[in-house]
């Protein structure tokens, strides 16, 4: 039934991609904020409480729904999963963000990539080069296909099932939401939703680190994965990033020129120190690779998809 629910859930997405102003994350960001101004005065422990409330606003729903749907029937579970994989996935919210900033530099358009890679990733990009754009845009494409796309897969995947997926999507979007931009008094606030995160994205992160290296380059990947991926802010960037580069042959994160300056808020950056004593491998990013990106990020797909699908079958006769 899993492998059924997200195939069904992601050819409906890309026939109907699910609006960025729908009314599920349009309630999430509604409450999340309530939430917000309601309890933050500065403590974790405060930023702990709201974070259970906001789980369990979702997830309580949620596994009622779907513990009834079962009662009904398959049918009815199947309906529901295939709801909840469409609404937590985010497949097509981002695409046509890349897929633009790919055409507009294959056309040799530098103002408008810049413009929607601004627009994409909310950074001033006024001053970037070809080279900057294309890594960023592919930075920015890996990070947030692994939380939109894979980090979901894995959860729908556990005993969970749908609530899985659901608190996935959440604790993604609260330790942003929490911690952006960030301030003092919000720091402390967001501190719990940001480890919580870290804690539930572990494994994920680790498998498509893993995925990236089974379809692209594979010894590069784990090499750049081991090496690299502590050069990171973010470590779990960081491991995403180093394999997602290594398996494309493409050297991510700043320049040990920018390092210091560059800091993109879901891309990470290099450590410019470390840098200056090995080069990372791979080449400089260019406009290929972003159809490197596409390919890579498809494959890894594929292999989800064929994993998912093995699992399902092994179910079934088990």
């Amino acid at each position: 039934m899993t492998f059924f629910s997200i195939l069904f859930a992601l050819l409906i997405e890309q026939l109907k991609p699910l609006r960025a102003d729908n009314p599920v994350y349009a309630g999430a960001r509604a409450l999340a904020e309530k939430l917000e101004g309601s309890f933050n005065a500065g403590q974790v422990q405060h930023g702990r409480i709201a974070w259970f409330l906001m789980i369990a606003a979702f997830i309580i729903p949620v596994a009622l729904l779907y513990w009834i749907s079962l009662k009904i029937g398959p049918l009815a579970a199947l309906i529901v999963n295939i709801a909840v994989v469409y609404v937590t996935l985010g497949f097509r919210h981002y695409s046509h963000f890349f897929t633009s900033i790919q055409l507009a530099l294959n056309n040799g358009d530098e103002t408008t990539a810049r413009s929607l890679l601004a627009e994409w990733t909310r950074r001033d990009t006024a001053d970037m080069d070809v080279s900057e754009v294309a890594r960023i845009a592919v930075e920015k494409a890996l990070v947030t296909t692994h939380r939109n796309v894979f980090g979901v897969f894995f959860w729908i995947l556990t005993p969970l099932g749908p609530v899985g997926a659901i608190m996935y999507r959440v604790a993604e979007y609260l330790a942003r939401a929490w911690s952006e931009p960030k301030t003092a008094e919000r720091e402390e606030f967001g501190r719990f939703a940001v480890q919580a995160f870290y804690w539930i994205d572990w494994i994920p992160v680790r498998l498509t680190a893993a995925a990236f290296a089974v379809v692209g380059n594979f010894e590069d990947a784990i090499y750049a994965w081991r090496n690299f991926a502590g050069r990171w802010q973010d470590e779990a960037v960081g491991i995403i990033l180093s394999a997602g580069g290594g398996a494309m042959g493409i050297r991510l994160g700043a320049s040990v020129e920018n390092a210091a300056d560059v800091i993109p808020v879901d891309a990470g950056t290099v450590d410019s120190i470390t840098l200056e004593t090995e080069t990372p491998v791979g080449e400089e990013a260019s406009v290929r690779a972003l159809q490197s990106t596409v390919g890579l990020v498809w494959r890894a797909l594929l292999l989800w998809m064929l994993l998912v699908l093995l699992l399902s079958i092994a179910k079934w006769l088990g």
